[in-house]
């Protein structure tokens, strides 16, 4: 087929993305274009989930935020994307869930909105707080009521990864894609799709 493989295990933590996420990823190029592929090599220090939800946290006012911060000093489990087969949303397997509950996180479900003022225990987290500890950006939108929205979170391969691997990909193609256009032999679409 004239594709060659390369393959390298990534750690989410290394860029920059609060949970213990480890992941292999595969990359298959053209021969013309493996040559010019590099991987990435960030090393990035995470945030702990504490310093990374502390104002989504704190959003309604609730007074142990600062407290809970404290507590929260480490980067996350692996956010699992939850099942349909063991019903709603959770921080996932009991491991999971002590791991969590170790940061002082409730691991049990999925909360509708961040700690009132007056919140005793530990706190669960929002969707939007499990995005932002999957790396997503906090103007992300995801589609459906909160369930539908945590399995799109939890399921999600971390957007600082795919971002470093998609952008090592394109320096690999893009020279030679460039100059095949300048030649005819690549339209402009296919360029601006990479």
């Amino acid at each position: 087929m004239g594709y060659v493989t390369s393959w390298r295990l990534f750690n989410a933590a290394d860029f920059g993305v609060s949970q213990l996420r480890p992941r292999v990823l595969i990359v298959a190029l053209k021969k013309q274009y493996a040559a010019e592929f590099v991987w990435p090599d960030v090393k990035r220090k995470a945030p702990t989930v504490g310093r990374l939800l502390h104002d989504l946290m704190r959003a309604r006012g609730w007074r142990g935020a600062d407290q809970w911060r404290e507590t929260a000093c480490a980067i996350a489990p692996t956010v699992v994307g939850g099942s349909k087969k063991h019903g709603g949303p959770d921080l996932g397997p009991t491991r999971a869930k002590k791991a969590w509950a170790a940061l002082g996180v409730d691991g049990m479900g999925i909360a509708n909105a961040a700690p009132d003022e007056d919140f005793v225990g530990m706190p669960r987290l929002t969707v939007r707080m499990v995005a932002r500890v999957q790396g997503f950006p906090d103007d992300w939108e995801f589609g459906g009521k909160k369930t539908a929205a945590y399995r799109q979170v939890g399921n999600a391969f971390p957007p600082p990864v795919a971002f470093a691997v998609a952008s090592a990909i394109k320096t690999a193609i893009a020279p030679k894609t460039l100059k095949a256009r300048a030649r005819g032999k690549v339209k402009a679409w296919q360029v601006e799709m990479i």
